[in-house]
């Protein structure tokens, strides 16, 4: 059962025996003896696709019961351990990923010798349960109910630009001033050119359309530090660039609304046996702030 749903998740034979480390031929011997012992197909396979039959939707689904049972059990044994140990699976967003969250795993690795970390980098919201993850990074406003969280930091986006940009441009000294400005932002989702920006009680909204948008904020920073265009990006984005004063910090007393507004949370499955491992993560990341 959990080599089929392996399959599942991994969306073919081959990806999950890579997973699980065995051969694709044992992979497929598994399946075909789960669906010889239930009577039916689960799995429709072309050279190109695989899905799932209605009866395997429904086997998919209590598999990924299972499983998520099964890790509770290990969990709950783990919470027991003298020590952390073990691998913990973390999903994180992309940019936070590579500028925040792997330059510090070093020195939790070395705090905790007997602890191993797979961290994936995705943005896309995972299914702890589904994808096996442990601990999860989101960056948002709400967070989705019956998971528990802890903040790691504030997060507010923010205007940057080269001193190449502003020596040939000048500097917007007011958020109006933005529309007349190349800018680039994210542009997918409910990202989009709409602003609402605060200072105090002072509220504008702006219309600042661009002809470049890009689903990167690492890559916005690098067009911006290029002198393409004003980047708007989220602030651990651009902390190196402004720290190496790469870029500029433009209108400093405004703030963004939402969707440019969000707060980081490391997330888990809430209960009573929180194993170790993730425990001391949640915790070190918390005070590595």
């Amino acid at each position: 059962m959990a080599i089929f749903a392996q399959v599942v998740d991994s969306g073919g034979f081959s990806a999950a025996a890579r997973h699980l480390g065995v051969t694709t031929s044992a992979v497929s011997r598994h399946v075909a003896r789960l669906e010889a012992h239930l009577g039916g197909r689960l799995l429709l396979r072309t050279t190109r696709a695989l899905s799932l039959t209605e009866l395997g939707q429904q086997v998919h689904a209590a598999c990924a019961r299972m499983l998520s049972t099964a890790r509770e059990v290990h969990a709950m044994a783990g919470s027991y351990s003298a020590r952390p140990n073990g691998v913990i699976r973390v999903s994180a967003p992309v940019v936070f990923g590579l500028t925040w969250l792997a330059p510090r795993l070093p020195d939790f690795l070395a705090q905790y010798p007997e602890v191993d970390v797979r961290l994936t980098l995705i943005d896309r919201t995972v299914d702890l349960a589904e994808d096996g993850v442990d601990l999860a990074i989101r960056i948002a406003r709400d967070l989705s109910p019956g998971l528990a969280a802890r903040p790691l930091c504030a997060m507010r986006y923010v205007l940057v630009a080269s001193p190449a940009y502003l020596a040939r441009h000048g500097a917007p000294a007011a958020p109006d001033d933005l529309p007349s400005h190349a800018c680039c932002y994210l542009g997918y989702g409910s990202f989009g050119p709409d602003w609402r920006m605060k200072r105090g009680d002072e509220q504008v909204d702006i219309h600042v359309a661009s002809r470049l948008t890009i689903n990167n904020s690492a890559a916005i920073v690098t067009l911006a530090e290029a002198g393409g265009a004003i980047g708007l990006v989220p602030d651990f984005a651009a902390r190196a660039a402004l720290e190496a004063e790469r870029l500029q910090l433009l209108l400093p007393d405004w703030e963004f609304d939402d969707p440019y507004t969000g707060s980081i949370h490391a997330v888990y499955t809430p209960g009573r046996h929180l194993a170790l491992k993730v425990r001391a993560l949640i915790d070190y990341l918390v005070q590595a702030v």
